[in-house]
């Protein structure tokens, strides 16, 4: 990464209060600020114990508090009925990919899968280990530009699941659903499965953006590090009655997992079957507790960060609607609320425009390998001062180069 000094954010785009810059990256992410400063002091003495979090061990009651109040924190934001469990786990959310399977199919089984880009398509993949996969939908066709719509899911008679990603980091898009005009109301869509068929979701980038009714799902997983803290452990949230599967292999025989992938294992023992990570899952409390404090005017937090990442996007999208210069990737339908992906007219100006945002205090803005361009991930952390900086930003590169 470049390194940024002070000479060169002269004259660029103003630095937060603190001297840091505005972190685009697609993840890590950033953290709030008042989260990170939290985070130094119990490093160094959590909770007056005069040891930090990072020395603490597992079983202590200083641990034991954290926790509970993580959990605690997580159900409030979104009252999340007593039948579905917490869990943190680790192994990323690419481990999901093939635990879901393990512990939710049988071989003779078929699940259904949607593929709406890069991790989507890795999940259908990994799965295919453990007996019939069918992708039910994909959106390949227009290289991952738009979400299909129910009409074109084609469903596998009895499935034992239906599977999507709910937000694309890589594409920029993002499951919405529509008014009657075929409008982008930015409410969260959940594909309609038959009945009787649960709905797995992938939700690593934009769990906790907008609000979420878990009912809804059978199992949602997220990867920490882009809305819920750092890199380091995966929430998952399961309902009961899918604790309880028995899944059979090939041969019909009941399927032998091993301990520590069975999500039994980890809601049992409150997380910790193991040594968890122990400072991932600090963290990620704590950005549980400065998303309940976002609640305001009688407006739950989840409503509030939802209006809030609307306006911060739109920063952004409202440049590339009149724009001449910029290209984005994303159908309107389907933008995304989380990462913003874009091109300049070639290659060239793309290279330059990453240079010179970086150089302005705008970090991490060059696209994936995939799809070339750029992307500004603007995740609940990411103030609208950043959103209005790269909008400002992206309109000057543009007089100048365009």
């Amino acid at each position: 990464m470049t390194t940024i000094t002070p000479s060169s954010l002269k004259s660029a785009v103003t630095p937060l209060a603190s001297g840091r810059i505005f972190n685009f990256s697609a993840g890590p992410g950033c953290l709030p600020e008042e989260v990170l400063k939290q985070v130094q002091a119990d490093c160094f003495n959590i909770a007056g114990s005069g040891i930090g979090i990072l020395e603490h061990s597992h079983r202590g009651k200083v641990f034991d508090k954290v926790l509970a109040e993580a959990f605690e924190d997580f159900r409030a934001i979104s009252n999340l009925p007593k039948n579905y469990q917490v869990l943190f786990l680790t192994g990323g959310a690419t481990t999901q990919n093939y635990m879901v399977p393990l512990n939710l199919k049988s071989y003779s089984e078929t699940a259904d899968y949607v593929t709406t880009g890069y991790w989507a398509e890795k999940a259908l993949e990994h799965a295919k280990v453990y007996g019939t996969v069918t992708e039910a939908a994909t959106s390949k066709d227009k290289n991952h530009s738009y979400i299909p719509s129910d009409a074109q899911i084609k469903h596998s008679p009895k499935a034992a699941y239906l599977h999507y990603c709910s937000n694309n980091t890589i594409f920029g898009t993002e499951w919405h659903e529509l008014d009657a005009a075929g409008n982008n109301t930015w409410r969260h869509r959940v594909p309609t499965a038959p009945a009787g068929v649960p709905i797995v979701c992938d939700m690593s980038s934009d769990i906790y953006a907008r609000p979420i009714d878990f009912t809804k799902f059978a199992m949602v997983y997220a990867g920490a590090q882009k809305n819920l803290g750092a890199a380091g452990t995966t929430l998952v949230v399961i309902r009961d009655d899918m604790l309880e599967k028995k899944p059979t292999d090939k041969d019909g025989s009941a399927r032998e997992i091993p301990w520590l992938l069975q999500y039994r294992t980890f809601a049992k023992d409150e997380s910790r079957p193991n040594t968890p990570p122990v400072f991932a899952i600090y963290i990620c409390g704590q950005v549980f507790k400065w998303i309940r404090k976002q609640a305001e005017g009688g407006r739950s937090c989840l409503d509030v960060i939802g209006e809030r990442n609307i306006r911060k996007a739109g920063l952004v999208y409202s440049v590339l609607d009149s724009s001449k210069f910029y290209k984005g990737h994303a159908h309107p339908t389907a933008r995304s609320l989380m990462n913003l992906t874009f091109k300049c007219p070639t290659p060239e100006l793309d290279d330059k425009f990453c240079k010179e945002s970086t150089a302005a205090g705008l970090d991490g803005m060059k696209g994936h390998r995939s799809t070339g361009g750029m992307r500004a991930s603007v995740y609940n952390a990411m103030p609208e001062a950043g959103c209005k900086a790269l909008a400002d930003f992206m309109r000057e590169f543009e007089r100048k180069n365009g």
